[in-house]
């Protein structure tokens, strides 16, 4: 048996070897429905529960199929097909998160996401699509628990080409069933996205497109280490809900061993530019995982054939809309099944501003993205919590505690403000970056955190409800009684920056939006004022007139908790008061994109 299925030997990238830790066996979830192969057909009608939605089209429903990837390892997958004698084409979701039900799924999250139960069969994968609507838009679903979760064979592989590898082989393998017409098509949020980006980029032929629906494309810039920041809490928990029969590969370990870029941490970039087949890409600013992948992957990718839509609900909301479902599937049958529809009168990019207090922008069709003709204009941080046009001629500190308790809860201790009142309605839309030359008496490094908030015209800092009023309420939860979570709940736009990783890689930036090199750590001599500059992640904002743009710096993640269980688990590398310099020609700023429309 091969190394690479983790059973024997080391397990290497590049010259990189791997750090493992074990898994939950199976059989310890309530959901887990056994290793045993079974046909079943579902007719018309047939339910998973009572509560469940029903099967509209008679189903084949294949469990615990075998799939041999290169190296032997055998996968495990669930198929579900129209009964029909027509070959489909395939989606496929790509994930360890438990095939068809058996592990995560919506029920488990506050209000069900404003998603009721009997919307869904019970067999959708988490954050995939739902066998029974696509089965009856003539699509089958294969769920595939990926290499090492659940009853699949080798270690739980944590992204990168070897994810890539055993999509490109569970591709090929299921466009070759005399049930399927050769074409399949990947599709899923979050994990189930971003491997898209490592399954796409290895070019399976039978691959006809891809609908990564919110996905980061880094791991170790967009969601391991931020800014040079770990993020072990979130991390940790992710971990800790994974089953399997052997073991995983464990982030947290690489990370303390290797905390800057290695091979390891350029293994889990996905190479976007050798993606060829057609892209359906979503985003939105909800969520704090997904953004910025999500926009580089759009930009990134090299053909035209590809559509972006950046949304104003949580993406597992978006996922189960009908009419999201009906816009999907024009793209899936025009690359799947060759039918010549209306895919193309959709404009290649829309974007959506959130209102807070004032109505959303919804799809607004725009030339590109970035959006062409965007004005950023640069607003200086002055004393008195102002932001001003022009810099002040008088030098100035501003300071905060950096190392005070936070809960991740808005408005922890130790966040100093700068504001900006309009004088007429404004959008706010793309990357803020920030220059601050900052400095710590206490310490030879800084872990500084930003955010970008609206207040109303009364002085009232806002917040965005991700779930739309009228489905959150069905589900038993209101605005008052709303869980303070960041799925549910979205405050701003969100940066972070360790001052020892500040230099800027100028090969991966854009002009729009900066990536950091992350290749040594650089510390600062206490007292010494740095130059540090950074781009917050983007955000699309409607303010009207009266109402203010705030910039928030703090020593702690100001964006709320994935869960409740991680408040107050994020621990930064901070001692003392941070100073921001203000005024003189060291005078900290920040450069906001705006709009006209």
């Amino acid at each position: 048996m091969a190394p690479g299925n983790g059973k024997l030997g080391p397990v290497k990238t590049g010259e990189i070897e791997l750090l493992f830790r074990s898994l939950k066996d199976p059989a310890s979830h309530p959901r887990y429905d056994g290793d045993e192969h079974s046909v079943k057909v579902l007719p018309v009608g047939f339910k998973k529960t009572p509560e469940n939605r029903a099967f509209s089209t008679q189903t084949i429903f294949e469990k615990n199929v075998d799939i041999r990837v290169r190296d032997g390892t055998i996968l495990k997958c669930d198929i579900f097909r129209p009964d029909a004698k027509e070959t489909v084409p395939v989606l496929l979701p790509w994930s360890p998160y438990g095939k068809s039900g058996r592990g995560m799924n919506l029920t488990d999250m506050p209000g069900s996401m404003g998603i009721p139960k009997s919307n869904l069969s019970g067999f959708e994968k988490f954050e995939g699509p739902d066998p029974a609507e696509w089965t009856k838009r003539g699509y089958a679903v294969v769920n595939i628990d990926s290499r090492g979760s659940w009853d699949s064979e080798g270690y739980l592989c944590w992204a990168g080409d070897q994810e890539g590898r055993d999509g490109y082989d569970a591709i090929e393998w299921i466009a070759s069933q005399p049930w399927c017409n050769g074409s399949v098509c990947l599709i899923g949020n979050s994990w189930l996205g971003r491997s898209q980006w490592y399954i796409a980029a290895q070019r399976p032929p039978s691959l006809k497109c891809i609908a990564p629906l919110e996905a980061s494309t880094d791991l170790y810039r967009e969601i391991h280490v931020r800014g040079g920041i770990s993020c072990e809490p979130f991390l940790e928990w992710m971990m800790n809900g994974f089953h399997g029969k052997e073991r995983l590969e464990d982030p947290v370990a690489m990370l303390r061993k290797y905390p800057v870029i290695n091979d390891y941490w350029l293994d889990k970039r996905a190479k976007i530019h050798q993606i060829e087949v057609p892209a359906y890409v979503l985003a939105s600013y909800s969520t704090m995982l997904h953004l910025p992948g999500s926009l580089r992957g759009f930009e990134e990718l090299p053909n035209q054939n590809k559509w972006l839509r950046i949304h104003t609900t949580q993406e597992w909301h978006d996922l189960y809309q009908p009419s999201n479902n009906d816009e999907l599937q024009l793209f899936f049958d025009r690359y799947a099944k060759g039918i010549d529809n209306e895919l193309e009168k959709l404009p290649k990019v829309r974007i959506s501003l959130l209102g807070y207090n004032l109505p959303n922008i919804v799809n607004l069709p725009v030339p590109s993205w970035p959006v062409s003709g965007t004005t950023y204009k640069t607003m200086f941080l002055a004393p008195g919590e102002r932001l001003l046009e022009n810099s002040p001629s008088e030098k100035a500190v501003v300071q905060y505690q950096s190392d005070l308790p936070a809960f991740q809860m808005d408005n922890d201790p130790g966040e100093v403000r700068f504001r900006y009142t309009f004088t007429r309605r404004t959008y706010l839309l793309g990357a803020p970056k920030t220059v601050l030359w900052m400095s710590c008496d206490d310490a030879d490094d800084m872990d500084i955190f930003l955010q970008i908030r609206k207040e109303d015209a009364s002085g009232k800092m806002l917040q965005y409800h991700n779930i739309p009023k009228e489905d959150i309420e069905a589900q038993g939860l209101s605005d008052d009684n709303l869980p303070m979570v960041n799925t549910l709940v979205y405050l701003g736009p969100h940066g972070q920056i360790r001052a020892s990783h500040r230099a800027i890689d100028e090969k991966l930036s854009t002009p729009h939006f900066i990536r950091h090199k992350h290749l040594v750590e650089e510390r600062i001599p206490p007292g010494t004022v740095a130059r540090i500059e950074t781009s917050i992640w983007p955000g699309g904002i409607v303010f009207d007139a009266g109402e203010s743009i705030v910039l928030k710096i703090s020593g702690h993640p100001m964006y709320l908790a994935e869960f409740p269980t991680l408040r107050g688990e994020f621990k930064a590398r901070n001692t003392g008061k941070h100073n921001v310099h203000t005024g003189g020609s060291q005078g900290s700023y920040v450069v906001l994109p705006f709009i006209d429309l």
